[in-house]
């Protein structure tokens, strides 16, 4: 160890000035102290779980920013919105809005909670064309319009106080956990995962678990933990379908469209040479 940090020291002593700010304001002065300047972790393992909760909880906000990029290739060059539930988005967006109204209201560090601003955005936008390619179009704009509307309430103390502002976090957590069901159940029903995207269902498994140890650490507050904590029994239930219909990733409806489309062609053509043989030819005409 002593010969690691005499190699290291040297580096640590002398990191630029915006590195060591972002260095003491994640982990404090006395942790930044520890372990980036003495290079000591075993001195303090509370230190160390910090470092550990901050470096999981940056990753995750990192890893969120392109979570949701995947399902959203995957609508536009399908242009369908097979095994996609709007309905859970629906749910799913309506739990993140308000909790991310509640931790920024009450001045929880960014990294505990960053990752739900930008899934947000990106939900908004796959719910959008989940709408498109349902060929509801016109719900769109009372979509992103109702959303709107109820993030600038969220927001203003004069129209959600802190009291109701914590009942709604509560009822986030419910949301989240509601969120996964329907499309548990789309996915059950269609007897396939369609367009639904698997990067962003193991992301969110992974997602959820890091999110428990970072709340554990960090936040102080039961009604966030257990929302996580359902969150990941339902991410659970979620990837093992993603497991079991990896070689089935084509819904029923899909199957049954591929397979009525030879069937009407067969037809079509068959009816098309049987009136051709019964229309009588010029010739046959004049021998009449």
């Amino acid at each position: 160890m002593e010969t690691l940090r005499s190699a290291l020291q040297p580096l640590t002593h002398n990191l630029p000035k915006p590195l060591v700010d972002t260095g003491r304001t994640l982990l404090g002065p006395y942790c930044y102290k520890t372990l980036i300047l003495d290079i000591d972790p075993f001195t303090s393992p509370d230190c160390l779980k910090l470092a550990v909760s901050k470096a999981l909880g940056i990753g995750i906000i990192g890893a969120s920013s392109i979570v949701k990029v995947p399902q959203l290739l995957k609508l536009i060059n399908s242009q369908s919105a097979s095994g996609v539930s709007f309905l859970s988005y629906l749910l799913e967006s309506g739990s993140y809005l308000i909790s991310l109204s509640y931790n920024i209201r009450h001045g929880f560090p960014f990294s505990t909670y960053g990752e739900t601003a930008l899934i947000l955005v990106q939900n908004i936008v796959i719910a959008s064309l989940v709408l498109k390619y349902g060929g509801k179009t016109a719900g769109i704009a009372a979509w992103i319009g109702g959303l709107a509307t109820a993030g600038a309430c969220l927001f203003r103390e004069d129209i959600v106080d802190v009291k109701m502002l914590a009942w709604l976090q509560a009822a986030a957590g419910v949301l989240g956990v509601a969120s996964k069901a329907p499309q548990i159940l789309t996915i059950w029903m269609e007897g396939g995962t369609g367009q639904l995207s698997a990067f962003a269902v193991f992301n969110y498994l992974l997602g959820s678990l890091s999110r428990i140890f970072t709340t554990l650490q960090e936040v102080p507050d039961p009604l966030i933990l257990y929302g996580f904590i359902a969150g990941f029994a339902l991410n659970a239930i979620l990837a093992l379908q993603m497991v079991w219909y990896w070689n089935s990733p084509s819904s029923k409806k899909t199957e049954s469209k591929k397979l009525n489309k030879p069937i009407t062609a067969e037809k079509g053509s068959s009816a098309t040479s049987t009136g051709s043989s019964k229309v009588k030819s010029p010739s046959t005409r004049r021998r009449g």
